[in-house]
Order: structure tokens, then sequence, then C-alpha cells
């Protein structure tokens, strides 16, 4: 059976995409850490490990990229998971409801949503910890902001869905495992490079895919851990690292740059509708 390794406890939105994607039948190890996701690929307790890399209102996830530089992991996949947060509380409270508790980033998200109601926003560890820590000690008065999945888990009532002031919010997931994934029919690859700290450098580093017409769909720099003002650069692109373009793009780049870590070719995720277990959206072939 796939065993798939995700940050958080049961019911996180990265278990939901996970389920989502892979089915509600897939079984699922929560790890405490980002860093206890890869352990538990490395040391074979998972074959798979869902790693949230991006927020479309939050950015990026620093600790992911650079834990996907640490390890030798390979991207066999990305997933899209559109979060709808939940007002979650015992079953029967709904009327009593005046203090909220979630993870500071879902209060945040939800924030117009809490002051309308007056309701006092309480910042916890974990949006599903929450779920699970008012589920085993019930309060009156008291309700959480997580998913649906963790109601399912904790047994609360729903007590309204898409609580969170921006539909649109969206975060996306790397599928990291050992090995090479197989070539897809839509791919993306990313890689993360460095480049001389001379001038131009970066500018003929990029060209190498401008002159080859190969689309980058993202560019970030982030700081070279244990080498102070020094940086690299996490890049993803359309299309597999052996098209005869890309490939010829990346030989140019290792001429270029410093280094080069081709972090994995993988296919593109179409987005996850977080509608409950059960949806259709068919992402990635593994």
């Amino acid at each position: 059976m796939t065993i798939l390794a995700f940050q958080g406890e049961h019911g996180a939105y990265s278990e939901e995409a996970c389920r989502r994607h892979f089915g509600a039948d897939v079984e699922t190890l929560p790890c405490r850490t980002f860093e206890e996701i890869f352990e538990a690929v490395d040391n074979g307790k998972a074959m798979y490990g869902a790693v949230p890399v991006e927020n479309s209102t939050a950015g990026s996830i620093n600790k992911s990229f650079d834990l996907l530089l640490e390890h030798d992991l390979k991207v066999h996949g990305e997933m899209l998971l559109q979060v709808h947060h939940c007002l979650l509380t015992i079953p029967g409270n709904a009327a009593t409801i005046r203090e909220v508790r979630s993870h500071p980033q879902a209060l945040a998200q939800c924030e117009s949503y809490l002051n309308r109601r007056k309701f006092a926003a309480v910042p916890w560890y974990d949006t599903a910890g929450s779920a699970k820590d008012l589920a085993a000690n019930p309060e009156p008065g008291v309700a959480v902001i997580a998913s649906k999945l963790a109601a399912e888990y904790y047994g609360l009532e729903v007590v309204e869905e898409r609580i969170e002031d921006l539909q649109n919010n969206y975060t996306r997931f790397f599928v990291v495992g050992l090995g090479e994934p197989a070539h897809a029919e839509r791919c993306k690859t990313s890689l993360v490079f460095a480049v001389p700290n001379t001038p131009g450098s970066l500018y003929h580093a990029l060209g190498e895919f401008a002159e080859r017409k190969v689309n980058l769909t993202k560019l970030e720099s982030r700081p070279r851990r244990g080498r102070p003002w020094q940086y690299v650069f996490y890049l993803d692109l359309d299309g597999h690292w052996q098209d005869p373009a890309i490939s010829a793009a990346i030989v140019g780049l290792l001429n270029r740059a410093a280094f080069v870590k081709l972090l994995g070719s993988y296919q593109a995720a179409q987005t996850i509708e977080n509608g409950g277990v059960g949806g259709q959206a068919e992402l990635l072939q593994i």
C-alpha cells in the first residue's frame, strides 16, 4: 500500500490534498515537522512525502525549499489544493461560540469573518491540532478553524464552510520520493542553481532558457545556508529535462553556474477543489 507522509495532525490540509489525489483509502503518516517527512521517505517508512511549497496569498514556504536542496529526494509530482476554512465546534455548541482557535495564518485568512461576528481569535499550534484538542477537551463557547476532514476525524460539527476572506486561496504541494518519476504527458521541471558573483552572471544563466524559447514559470532567490550574502535561485519551467531544448539549456546553465541541482521533472497539477474527500480531479500519475 502507498504510504504518504505529511506534516501536522490527522485532518490537516496536507492530508486532505493527499486523500483527494490518491484516494480516500490511502494510508497517511502524520509527521511533526517537515524534516520528519523527508526522513520518513529516506528510511522507507513512507513511499512519498507531501510537502507544501507555496501559497497563493502567503508566498513560498522557505523551509520546504531548503530541505529540497539538502536532501536527495526527487519531486515526483505536484498537487494544488484550494483551501476552504470551516468553523467547527462541539455538536450543539454553535449558538454559544465566543472564542475561535486555530493556526495564526488561518486566523489571519478569516479575520474579517471573525470580526463581523465579534469572535475572539486565539492562536493555536495547528489547524487540525486545534480540532483534535477541542474534541479531547470540550469547552463551551469555543470553536476552531480547520478543514472539513478534521471535522470528520474528530466528530465536530461544521457550523459554516468557506469562511475565508479570500476565496482564491491555493496551496501548492510537491510529492517527493526516491528515484526518478516516470515521464508524464504534461511536465514541469524544478531546479536550483547558484551563479558566480560577477556582473551579468544571472542574466546570462537565464539567457540559456530564453535563447531556446523555454518558458520559465517561477524564479525565486533564497539565501545560501552557511554562506552569508550568497544566494541560490529556485526555478520552475514548462517541460521535461529530457526534452531537447531543455536539456540543451541545462547544459548551458551548467557551464555558467557555480552549481546546479535538478529537483525533478514531474506531471504538472490541475486544481483540486476542496469540497471534502471524494473529489474527481486527476492530478498526476506516480
